[in-house]
């Protein structure tokens, strides 16, 4: 059996207008300029604490100050996220991909994600995907990206080793995660970091479009398997 494991955020949806929306309304209720939008972008995938650490930086961040602005960013969002009109789509191909990597009997999809377990529950559920993945490791329970906390206990709870898993991401967290971890690796164009970036991070493979994504998986699953033999 195989692990296939998929970052969330700018993998599987497109989540960056709420996320910006989000810390651009926590950010003003303290008071503080909003980060622009390539700032925010480039930390999406980090867990929420260390992102908005990131996002005060260079200075030391005040522990007091980066804990009400992730509550502020959690209101914000939960708020958002009741308006019908504020979505987080699929990207194109995505659910197909899931759905058809899910009907294989020789791997399992998990995900490795920086955002929290209720947000991922409440999307799988939305789009009916729920059920596709036997693993599912969030930020609740986990040091952020790229420790390798979640790829390690996702293996632990489908039992398989680091040969036979891929971590598939849009960001040099996920790949530096991947490596940290000693699984194979995937990036992904369509995301939120820049490709140029992504390729520099050192993944095993970079794709365009989740129709090239089957293909590739499996050819560095099967280099993967033979170099472990």
């Amino acid at each position: 059996m195989k692990l296939i494991i998929f970052d969330c955020d700018g993998t599987i949806a497109d989540s960056q207008h709420m996320i910006l929306a989000a810390m651009e309304r926590s950010f003003e209720a303290h008071d503080l300029a909003p980060p622009d939008r390539a700032q925010v972008v480039g930390v999406i995938g980090l867990s929420l604490e260390q992102a908005i650490s990131n996002l005060l930086a260079p200075s030391d961040p005040d522990p007091v100050l980066v804990s009400n602005l992730t509550e502020g960013y959690k209101r914000a969002f939960k708020i958002l996220r009741s308006d019908p009109a504020n979505v987080e789509p699929l990207f194109d191909g995505a659910h197909e991909a899931l759905v058809s990597l899910c009907a294989r009997n020789d791997v399992v999809l998990g995900m490795a994600t920086g955002k929290s377990n209720r947000g991922v529950v409440r999307l799988l559920e939305k789009e009916n995907l729920r059920h596709n993945f036997a693993t599912i490791q969030t930020a609740d329970n986990h040091p952020s990206k790229p420790h390798p906390s979640m790829i390690l206990a996702a293996m632990a709870e489908v039992g398989v080793g680091p040969h036979e898993t891929l971590m598939i991401g849009d960001t040099t967290f996920d790949i530096d995660m991947a490596k940290a971890a000693s699984v194979g690796s995937i990036g992904v164009t369509w995301g939120y970091h820049p490709t140029l970036e992504l390729q520099n991070a050192g993944p095993d493979a970079l794709v365009d479009t989740f129709e090239a994504l089957t293909n590739v998986i499996f050819t560095l699953l099967e280099n993967r398997s033979e170099s472990a033999a």
